[in-house]
């Protein structure tokens, strides 16, 4: 709730396959490791093919993620999709901007998470457990509807 633990960017025109995801698990449990305990740590990831694999659902075992289970078509769950992603929209160095190489977005993105007071992610969880209560009382059905 703190703020954000662990990014990765992907080059372009690469994909997340399941071997991709684990790499990413894997660092993410080293992060966790090094920055806060990890045993209060509980993983929220959709349903997508990478993370619902066989191979990613061993790595997650043999990880000791906990996860929270994710209900089908329901990917306004996702603080991403509704809270996260929506934000550096409209943050001043990238409405508008053009950048000239990947180095740069990069950095912009860095600098906005990094100028996030906590507050700004613990609203974000806050935000998740009101969603997963209508989704629970509509029977697993979007909450933006």
């Amino acid at each position: 709730m703190e703020g954000v633990v662990h990014k990765e960017f992907l080059e372009q025109r690469q994909t997340v396959n399941s071997e991709r995801y684990i790499s990413t698990l894997q660092a993410l449990k080293l992060r966790l490791r090094r920055v806060r305990c990890d045993k209060d740590s509980i993983l929220q990831h959709d349903n997508a093919r990478p993370h619902t694999s066989r191979q990613t659902q061993d790595a997650l075992r043999q990880l000791d993620l906990t996860t929270l289970p994710h209900p089908a078509y329901s990917p306004d769950l996702a603080p991403s999709y509704y809270y996260l992603f929506p934000q550096p929209k409209n943050y001043m160095y990238l409405k508008g901007h053009h950048y000239d190489n990947d180095e740069e977005v990069i950095a912009d993105v860095r600098r906005w998470c990094r100028a996030q007071p906590s507050e700004f992610f613990a609203d974000g969880v806050r935000q998740l457990v009101k969603r997963w209560r209508l989704c629970v009382d509509r029977n697993g059905d979007y909450v933006e509807k």
